[in-house]
């Protein structure tokens, strides 16, 4: 007998390395590009809450491997954390799953393939950062898994314009992803 999940939705909104303190090399630079992005992802992230959209947070573990989401969420709304203004806007809350990683790409050695396919998801709204590193091997993998790929261009970010520019392109092209903006984006009613 088959479980069924309880999700609501096809598809899914994955939010990539958004809770992150930004202090590691290039951290100020990166962070100055996602700031702008944390209000457009905390709109989306309303709106397909409103039609049973489950929202996953597939998160850097930064190298520290005793350490879990709670603890790394803490840890980034610290007032004297740098990443602390942004993190506060795109905060998950007790409704949203949460994944560690220890790479790259959200697929890479975590259990989020076993739980998009618990929640029955068939397509991957993909929005965070960095555009050219975690986004762009998300979309690829996803891709490779038979998941159907949007990307948000304007709820991604990467350290500079260009880098940002350019990977959004290669997603376009060669991840098999649409790539939108989130004015754009139309979340279906559930099931």
């Amino acid at each position: 007998m088959k479980r069924r999940s309880g999700a609501t939705s096809k598809s899914a909104l994955l939010l990539i390395d958004v809770i992150n303190h930004f202090e590691f090399p290039d951290g100020a630079r990166l962070l100055r590009h996602a700031l702008p992005i944390a209000g457009r992802i905390e709109r989306v992230k309303a709106r397909v809450r409103q039609t049973g959209m489950p929202v996953l947070y597939v998160n850097d573990n930064f190298g520290q491997w005793r350490s879990d989401s709670a603890e790394l969420l803490r840890y980034c709304l610290n007032e004297n954390c740098a990443g602390r203004d942004f993190v506060e806007k795109v905060k998950p809350d007790r409704k949203d799953y949460c994944v560690l990683k220890p790479m790259h790409s959200a697929f890479y050695q975590t259990p989020l393939d076993v739980l998009l396919r618990h929640l029955e998801v068939e397509s991957l709204i993909l929005a965070g950062i960095a555009t050219n590193s975690c986004i762009l091997c998300t979309a690829h993998d996803a891709d490779m898994r038979d998941f159907q790929v949007t990307v948000l261009s304007d709820c991604c970010a990467a350290r500079t314009t260009r880098e940002h520019k350019q990977a959004i392109e290669h997603i376009g092209e060669m991840a098999n992803a649409r790539v939108i903006t989130s004015s754009g984006l139309r979340p279906a009613r559930g099931r």
